[in-house]
């Protein structure tokens, strides 16, 4: 069951990578990332978002690997970690981030504790 927790935590990790590694290139999806209150008139992020975008890749990066390093304090971290990006993300404005990143980082955030205790 742990591998394919494991599993589960670093498909979901490289779907939020893509998806922040877009937005750090540009992609017009700002409006569904940092709560829609970031993005400019074309949808695109401004500079320093586009680097917070950049460096989340880094950190999801990381992620991915102590979700099959069975690192606990690791574990432990990013379950937190993700359990505050739910409540962030259910503060969103856009639809994809209130209800749809929502509800993978409170998938996270459970796969990680479970991680942690396994």
């Amino acid at each position: 069951m742990t591998a394919a927790l494991a599993a589960v935590a670093v498909c979901l990790v490289s779907a939020a990578a893509a998806f922040q590694t877009g937005l750090a290139l540009g992609a017009p999806w700002g409006r569904a990332a940092y709560g829609g209150r970031a993005a400019a008139v074309d949808g695109r992020l401004p500079g320093r978002y586009r680097v917070a975008s950049a460096c989340t890749v880094l950190v999801l990066a990381v992620a991915g690997w102590a979700a099959v390093a069975d690192i606990g304090f690791l574990s432990w971290t990013f379950a937190g970690l993700f359990a505050i990006n739910t409540a962030t993300n259910l503060a969103g404005t856009h639809p994809v981030e209130r209800w749809g990143m929502s509800a993978v980082t409170a998938v996270l955030a459970l796969a990680f504790a479970t991680l942690a205790l396994g």
